[in-house]
């Protein structure tokens, strides 16, 4: 299957959309995973012209985000299903927008669905990273000042030094909460234990709300390794398998069913999970033995990622 040159015809969703273009093809469409595959019946990602039948293509706008915590939905409403979320400073790739909505996807794990349109723009190059679950941003550089909010684990933020504190758009944050943007930390597990006791939430990925595939993404872009969104795509693109015999160690991930949680050591799983509402730590076992209640393979894979 081939694409031909590009038309001339081009046809634009309003003054913000990327504009349309249209293509030639021919040969069958190709089957693909629509979370990270921009295409609908009447639009479709620039770079799928080769793959995927769809009268328009449009490439795609990147802007950041300049919300705390932006929704992804799977429809163009706050009551679709939330599909993931993205933190401040990440870069969304807009295809359209077009009633207050955007559709397109997150640069970092390219994950497809509609946010705000309200939540883009042209934020300030971020320079730091928070680092701890929910970092208090205070009227003063002084942590005796009035406390006006937080920003969630994970936010990029442009930020200038303040000696203790870090000037930031519309406070301070303490300096010891955030890290410079490109430093890595060298275990992911202790970027998982700081969300320990926070409320999970389908689709979440933050320090107000995260789900079990949230935590662990969030947890090993702090060491550098770019996660999939979801846990059956990490299953099939993080680290190694183990073999049957082989001890567990602090890192190491474990699959389950729709489910995945991080070794703190050889025992204990840290996951966020619905059955407890709340990211924790508990036994292995225990967690094994409840999804065997429903599974005849509670534990689908074993893998290890290298540092």
């Amino acid at each position: 299957m081939k694409a031909s040159n590009a038309s001339s015809t081009r046809k634009s969703t309003g003054s913000s959309s990327p504009p349309r273009t249209r293509f030639s093809l021919a040969g069958a469409d190709q089957a693909l995973d629509p979370r990270i595959h921009a295409a609908r019946d009447d639009l479709a990602d620039w770079d799928l012209a080769g793959r995927v039948f769809a009268p328009w293509f449009a490439k795609p706008h990147e802007m950041r985000t300049i919300s705390g915590v932006t929704d992804l939905r799977e429809a163009p409403s706050r009551q679709a299903r939330l599909g993931s979320q993205l933190l401040r400073g990440e870069v969304f790739a807009e295809l359209e927008s077009e009633g207050g909505w955007s559709w397109g996807y997150g640069v970092h794990d390219h994950y497809v669905g509609y946010i705000e349109t309200e939540a883009l723009g042209d934020d300030s190059e971020p320079t730091h990273v928070v680092a701890v679950c929910l970092a208090p941003v205070y009227a003063q550089p002084d942590e005796h000042a009035a406390s006006i909010g937080e920003r969630s684990i994970g936010e990029r933020v442009a930020a200038r030094p303040s000696e203790a504190f870090m000037a930031v758009e519309g406070g301070y944050v303490r300096a010891a909460d955030l890290l410079p943007i490109g430093e890595r930390v060298a275990d992911p597990v202790a970027i998982a234990e700081r969300l320990v006791g926070t409320p999970y939430l389908w689709g979440g990925r933050s320090g107000f709300g995260i789900d079990c595939s949230g935590l662990v993404q969030l947890a090993h872009a702090f060491a550098g390794i770019a996660a999939p969104r979801d846990s059956d795509q990490q299953q099939q693109a993080l680290g190694a398998l183990l073999a049957e015999d082989e001890p567990h160690r602090r890192g190491d991930l474990v699959f389950f069913p729709n489910h995945v949680g991080m070794m703190r050591d050889a025992d204990s799983l840290l996951h966020a999970t619905h059955h407890h509402g709340a990211t924790v730590a508990e036994p292995l076992a225990d967690v094994i033995a409840r999804i065997g209640r429903d599974h005849v393979q509670p534990v689908l894979a074993r893998r290890r990622v290298a540092p």
